[in-house]
């Protein structure tokens, strides 16, 4: 019996098939998480973007005032990556940062936004 993948841990609903990760692997060497999708779909999300599009009000803003994108140290990497219930994770940075929760549909979509 094969060991499932973390996205196969912990995602459990069908639900929005479309956007669901069938395996999430963080390359260290190349500071890029790789998502296989359900659909088929593979997408490659530099540590570098991911933190800049951090979902977190830190990074976006509250009551939709937009602050400055944070300044990023070169060679940003992630240091932990924890499930969210079934539908998200939440990265950790090496810089600190850990307050991002990144829904499979903000991943999916960043991904796709960045695939040109």
């Amino acid at each position: 019996m094969s060991e499932k993948s973390f996205a196969e841990k912990f995602v459990t609903s069908e639900a929005g098939s479309h956007v669901r990760p069938v395996e999430i692997r963080y390359e260290r060497a190349a500071r890029v998480l790789h998502v296989l999708w359900a659909d088929g779909t593979e997408i490659d999300l530099p540590a570098a973007l991911l933190r800049v599009e951090s979902p977190s009000a830190e990074v976006q803003g509250h009551g939709g005032k937009k602050p400055p994108p944070p300044a990023i140290k070169p060679g940003i990497g992630i240091k932990e990556i924890e499930p969210v219930g079934n539908y998200a994770v939440r990265l950790v940075f090496d810089d600190g940062h850990d307050t991002g929760i990144y829904s499979w549909t903000y991943l999916y979509e960043l991904g796709a936004r960045n695939m040109n």
